[in-house]
């Protein structure tokens, strides 16, 4: 069996949610999302953990999640820093706001050697995900053969707020297109989303949508610095205190060149927190799941302890 790691990106600001939501509790005996998220994970059989995070965050993190893991799985920090940019490259004086999910995946280069699959902090994806992204990586993946859950439209929206997806286009089960769309919303029985004329469209309900679940090769990190430095030459200018560059905008600019991304549909309802309203159903369905035997009281609990 070959050995593949679960890297995750906890590096956000959380601007929405107003504060370090990767950590935040949601669980009834404790547990953050990423909690759940790496307990997931080992049941399928990932083996490591990087936990892309700020370099000012390693204790908070230390202290609230890693300490009670390291029995179970290797950890590893992989800290995503601002000024860490492509030679010739200098961050703006001010900018404070990280560079977005595609610098993050930059950031694992000199320290991910294996195939991974890469996720958010603080979404919930189900149990299934993560079975059939490890069964990918075992099976299926090269350099030439990426791989994304996706999961549909209906089953991603927060109550509390629009939301941004990447919407896809799929055929024979391939990736053909995915267009990182903004302001997505239910209003009613539609989904809408605000178009570029100020105008709320609709989109189809059963549309598959990235939610930042890849499957990579380390050959991923070429791809990803090209991409990016492209993106500073272009829009760095335009807004230099808060643009990013985002994972799906990335495969969206490069799908149809050295690689096939094959997409895992999934039919479980996503959630997150997106916002502070949408904890409370966060809380509920946590506590929901343990009552049902999905997942014990105590994840991280030791035997003989």
């Amino acid at each position: 069996m070959n050995k593949v790691s679960l890297v995750i990106l906890a590096a956000g600001m959380g601007s929405r949610y107003g504060g370090l939501k990767q950590i935040d509790t949601v669980g009834n005996n404790g547990e953050s999302i990423i909690d759940f998220t790496i307990y997931d994970a080992i049941k399928a059989g990932f083996s490591k953990v990087y936990l892309i995070i700020r370099k000012e965050h390693e204790l908070a993190f230390e202290q609230s999640l890693v300490r009670h893991i390291r029995p179970f799985v290797e950890v590893e920090y992989v800290f995503q820093d601002k000024d860490d940019l492509p030679e010739g490259f200098v961050c703006p004086e001010g900018r404070e706001k990280p560079w977005g999910t595609t610098h993050a995946l930059w950031a694992c280069r000199k320290q991910v050697k294996e195939a991974f699959m890469i996720c958010n902090a603080d979404d919930y994806y189900g149990k299934d995900a993560f079975a059939s992204m490890f069964n990918f990586l075992q099976t299926t993946v090269d350099d030439q053969n990426y791989s994304m859950v996706g999961y549909r439209l209906r089953n991603t929206l927060s109550d509390s707020g629009t939301v941004s997806r990447g919407v896809c286009e799929i055929k024979n089960d391939q990736l053909d297109k995915i267009v990182e769309i903004a302001k997505i919303k239910r209003e009613g029985n539609d989904i809408v989303y605000l178009n570029t004329s100020d105008v709320w469209e609709a989109l189809p309900y059963e549309s598959l949508v990235s939610m930042n679940f890849w499957g990579f090769t380390p050959n991923v990190f070429a791809l990803a610095e090209k991409q990016f430095i492209k993106f500073l030459k272009r829009d760095l200018e335009s807004n230099p205190m808060k643009r990013e560059h985002v994972i799906p905008t990335m495969v969206g600019e490069t799908l149809h060149q050295d690689y096939k991304l094959h997409v895992l549909a999934s039919e479980n309802t996503w959630f997150g927190v997106t916002y502070q309203e949408d904890k409370p159903y966060v809380v509920k369905q946590f506590e929901a799941f343990k009552q049902e035997g999905i997942y014990p009281f105590n994840l991280w609990e030791v035997k003989g302890e």
